[in-house]
Formats: C-alpha cells, sequence, structure tokens
C-alpha cells in the first residue's frame, strides 16, 4: 500500500489534481461565485477551446516538438471560414475547407520540422508571423461579421444546458487520451522524444509522427479557431493573441517536457483547467486584467524550472 502511494504521488497528474482540488475548496470560501453552476460552466467554456488544442500539443510535444503558431491559425483559420460562408458557401463545405486548411499548416510545419532540418521553435514562430499577417490582409484588418445562423449554433447550441465547445472539447479529449495511451502508432511518439536516434535504429516512422503530429495541431487549431469564431458569431483577426502560451504552460504543467519523452492528455487537460481556474480566482478578486497576463508568464516560467530541475533530479 505504502509503495503504491508513493507511485500516486510521484504522478504529475495526481500532483495536478489535487492543486486544483485545494484551489477549489479555497475559492468556495473566498467568493461565494466560485462554486456556482454558472461560473463554473463560464470557467469550463473558457477553456474549452485551449483544452482542444492542448490535446494535439501534447501528442507534439511527447515527440519532442512544439507549435508556436496555433494562435495565428486560430485567428487565419476562423476569418478564412468566415469569409467563405460570406460568400455564401454551405456551412459543412466552409467548416471541412477551415479545417483542412488548418491541416495544411502544420503539414507545412512538418515537412519543414522533420524533412529539412530546421528548428520548431524557427519554424513555428515564422509562421505565427506569416498567417497572422494574412490574416489581416484577407480581412483587411476588420472583424468579419454577418455569419448565417446554422453555423453560429455550432458554438451557441448547448445540450443539457451545456455549451457545444464544452461538449466538443471534451469529447477530443477522451479521443486523444485514448490514442496517446492505448495506439501503438501513438505511443511511439514516446520512443522518438526519448531519443530519436535509437527510435530511427528502431525502425519507428520518425518523419512519419513527427509531421502527423504537426498536422494534427494544425487541424485541432483550426476546430478551435472555427468553434471559436461560431460561438462569438464574429471572425476577430485578433483571435488567438498569446494563446500558444497559455497552451503550452498548461501542457507543462500537466507533466509534459520540451525535452520530448513526457505528457499525457490528462495532464494537458488538469494544467489547461488550473490555468483556467487561477484567471477565473484573479477576476473575481478583481485584480488587474494586466497582472493576469504577468502570472500567466510567472506561471510558464515556474512550469519549465520544475521541468528542467526535475530531469537533472533525475539524472542524479
Amino acid at each position: 500500500m505504502n509503495n503504491w502511494i508513493k507511485t500516486l504521488i510521484k504522478q504529475r497528474e495526481f500532483v495536478i489534481f489535487l492543486i486544483v482540488a485545494v484551489l477549489f475548496i479555497i475559492m468556495s470560501f473566498v467568493s461565494p461565485y466560485f462554486f456556482t453552476k454558472a461560473n463554473l460552466l463560464a470557467v469550463m467554456l473558457g477553456l474549452s477551446l485551449e483544452a482542444i488544442i492542448a490535446v494535439a500539443m501534447v501528442h507534439l510535444m511527447v515527440t519532442g516538438g512544439f507549435d508556436m503558431s496555433v494562435g495565428s491559425i486560430v485567428a487565419f483559420t476562423g476569418a478564412s471560414t468566415a469569409l467563405m460562408l460570406r460568400s455564401g458557401m454551405p456551412v459543412a463545405i466552409a467548416v471541412i475547407l477551415g479545417m483542412g486548411l488548418g491541416g495544411l499548416i502544420g503539414l507545412m510545419n512538418g515537412l519543414i520540422v522533420a524533412k529539412i532540418g530546421i528548428n520548431p521553435f524557427v519554424t513555428t514562430l515564422s509562421s505565427l508571423s506569416l498567417f497572422r499577417g494574412l490574416t489581416l490582409i484577407i480581412t483587411r484588418g476588420q472583424n468579419v461579421t454577418g455569419l448565417p445562423k446554422a453555423f453560429k449554433m455550432i458554438g451557441q447550441a448547448k445540450l443539457l444546458e451545456i455549451q457545444n465547445p464544452i461538449i466538443i472539447a471534451v469529447v477530443l479529449l477522451i479521443i486523444g487520451d485514448i490514442l496517446l495511451r492505448k495506439s501503438r502508432f501513438f505511443r511511439q511518439g514516446y520512443y522518438i522524444g526519448g531519443n530519436e536516434h535509437s527510435a530511427r535504429l528502431s525502425g519507428i516512422p520518425v518523419d512519419k509522427i513527427k509531421i502527423l503530429a504537426y498536422v494534427l495541431t494544425g487541424l485541432f487549431s483550426a476546430i478551435s479557431g472555427i468553434v471559436m469564431t461560431a460561438r462569438l458569431g464574429s471572425a476577430s483577426v485578433t483571435a488567438g493573441s498569446g494563446l500558444e502560451l497559455r497552451v503550452i504552460t498548461a501542457v507543462i504543467i500537466g507533466g509534459a517536457s520540451l525535452q520530448g519523452g513526457e505528457g499525457s492528455v490528462l495532464g494537458a487537460f488538469l494544467g489547461t483547467l488550473l490555468m483556467g481556474i487561477i484567471t477565473n480566482a484573479l477576476t473575481l478578486l478583481g485584480v488587474d486584467v494586466y497582472w493576469q497576463t504577468f502570472v500567466i508568464g510567472a506561471t510558464l516560467l515556474t512550469a519549465v524550472l520544475i521541468d528542467t530541475l526535475s530531469k537533472k533530479y533525475k539524472r542524479v
């Protein structure tokens, strides 16, 4: 029993779960509005779009990569889908094409990283600027409005009082967790992140898996962008700004490593949930919005330090 408890405590997901539980208890006493149905649903709605991207981001970070362009992909695919709808294109076709654009951007990033060998940070940072610029070009810097009601229902409809973005996020989280835990193909990403050279010698299709990870990240970012656009009823040219840092922070907090080889979808969700609760708590406590940005940065720095120090500790 003692060994089982020690093993459980060593799990990053269990530690994050405890922190989330403690924050829930503290905030329930500090603010009478925190532990209410309306506020909890608002928290889940607010983090749902980040959780969707986190599902793919953790798969990518397990292989040793990461993507700084997800926020720009959110804005670009959301705006592109909105413009296609404005031109009279059927909702289903516009949504599929919007998702396809995200997948193509991910494919471009993956090919540059895996085949050409350019650093993931340089590649995706370039994509961040490129597609943020393209968003401004195709929209002329103006939000895209006047979208059909059928499209808006994707982000605004409810099932048992739960809005669609939450349901979509939960479904993708479950599917992503099952694939990363049970699928032999996706689990090969851990070997790539742990030691890419050994993985190649073992016959693992390293390039194929890395490229697919980037495609999924682009695809899931597009899903998030489309759902956001549907929820707001318009495409914002500033959508997704700073989203990449929040998602990467949440994934690292949840147990993923910048060096690769570690991470889980459950951990990524718990990290996203923790970030969402912190943001909600700061809002309820009346903390200035500018301090919230500072807290996110401090949280990211803390998460990276913990990740680095834990790596050194394991090597000792």
